[in-house]
């Protein structure tokens, strides 16, 4: 007797959460959408603690070539997720709020970062972020090391960081040259600082259900605010993220976890990745592999996000290249329902997540709401 009343007042929490889940998601949507015009939120994703609740099971009664069957054919139907426009609207909500922290407290958020080398991708990534901390009213500096520097020239510039209180955010721009240990350089970065997400300890609490990371990685929280300001479903939706690796793959799928998608992995050593991937609601690419993701991979009606960003030899193009995704765009727009342009769609959104978790860090530090 008992025991069918504690199930029967568990089974009535369970009710009550979706309930309230469904109308905060509502919210969310509405505000996304721009309906709200009165909320001030900058990001419309939710804190991860108030997506959790009890796991309680319901009873149930060659990659270059699509095989036989499998030809796209057919108009351009997919929407194009515009993350250049979503990342821009962020960054206006980020300037005003560090221009109401400045009108209170007399103090900015700051950012610092350090380059090692002269990598011509890496240059151009830091040069954006410069720019955007300019833009949004964030203090920057900005530490260049030669391509042979030594490890204790970045670790003391990294200490020297951490330690000054108008700095909120560090971090090294990867990757590292070969001889430097990656691992034992990022350690140093205070947890309070990192504002990449990096540290083992938000990884860690990403993972947990019933945890709140101090900071999410940028590129995973991009995707995940693209997705929610373009009205997609997450919860109950299968999910596929394609690469494995510590800065966009593995917390990308503990992040659509978190909002309870079914999520599973595609890596190097996944037998029939193309099965796998055309099952998935929505799709996640970050392997760097220019068009490896055709549309015979897609289910119909799929979204997909699009991280990879590729150089591809073009000789007609300014700089001699261009810029493609993992993903074979002329096939999945005729297959998918949404997807990100490369470039446009989730490298703005990854700056925009940078300038965000700096704002916070500054908030928490200088205890401004």
């Amino acid at each position: 007797m008992m025991r069918t009343t504690v199930t029967s007042l568990t089974q009535k929490m369970v009710v009550a959460w979706r309930k309230e889940f469904k109308r905060c998601m509502s919210s969310i949507v509405t505000r996304a959408t721009g309906k709200d015009k009165q909320s001030s939120q900058i990001l419309v994703s939710p804190p991860l603690v108030s997506l959790d609740f009890p796991e309680i099971w319901g009873s149930s009664s060659d990659h270059d070539n699509p095989p036989s069957g499998h030809e796209i054919c057919g108009p351009r139907t997919a929407a194009i997720i515009d993350g250049k426009s979503i990342a821009e609207e962020i960054r206006l909500g980020i300037a005003s709020e560090v221009r109401r922290m400045k009108e209170y407290t007399g103090r900015v958020p700051g950012l610092a970062v350090i380059l090692v080398g002269q990598r011509r991708d890496s240059e151009t990534y830091v040069r954006n972020k410069m720019k955007a901390c300019e833009e949004t009213g964030i203090n920057s500096s900005l530490v260049e090391l030669p391509d042979d520097c030594k490890e204790d020239e970045v670790i003391n510039a990294l200490s020297h960081f951490n330690e000054d209180p108008s700095v909120n955010g560090v971090l090294v721009q990867l990757p590292l040259p070969e001889h430097l240990d990656e691992e034992k350089i990022l350690n140093v970065v205070s947890l309070e600082k990192d504002v990449d997400g990096f540290h083992p300890e938000s990884m860690g609490n990403l993972a947990m259900r019933g945890r709140e990371p101090l900071f999410i990685s940028c590129t995973p929280k991009g995707c995940i605010e693209l997705l929610i300001r373009s009205g997609v479903t997450i919860t109950g939706k299968k999910a596929v993220v394609i690469g494995r690796s510590n800065i966009v793959g593995l917390p990308t799928s503990l992040l659509l976890q978190r909002h309870h998608a079914t999520v599973s992995i595609v890596h190097a050593l996944t037998k029939n990745p193309e099965q796998l991937t055309s099952e998935a609601d929505i799709v996640v690419t970050a392997a760097g592999v220019p068009n490896l993701v055709r549309g015979y991979w897609l289910k119909p009606g799929a979204v997909v996000v699009d991280v990879g960003t590729c150089p591809v030899e073009d000789p007609t193009a300014e700089l001699g290249y261009r810029l493609v995704g993992d993903v074979c765009f002329e096939e999945a727009v005729r297959v998918a329902s949404a997807v990100t342009p490369v470039p446009g769609g989730v490298g703005p959104m990854t700056i925009a997540m940078l300038l965000s978790n700096t704002l916070d860090s500054a908030k928490r530090a200088y205890e401004f709401t």
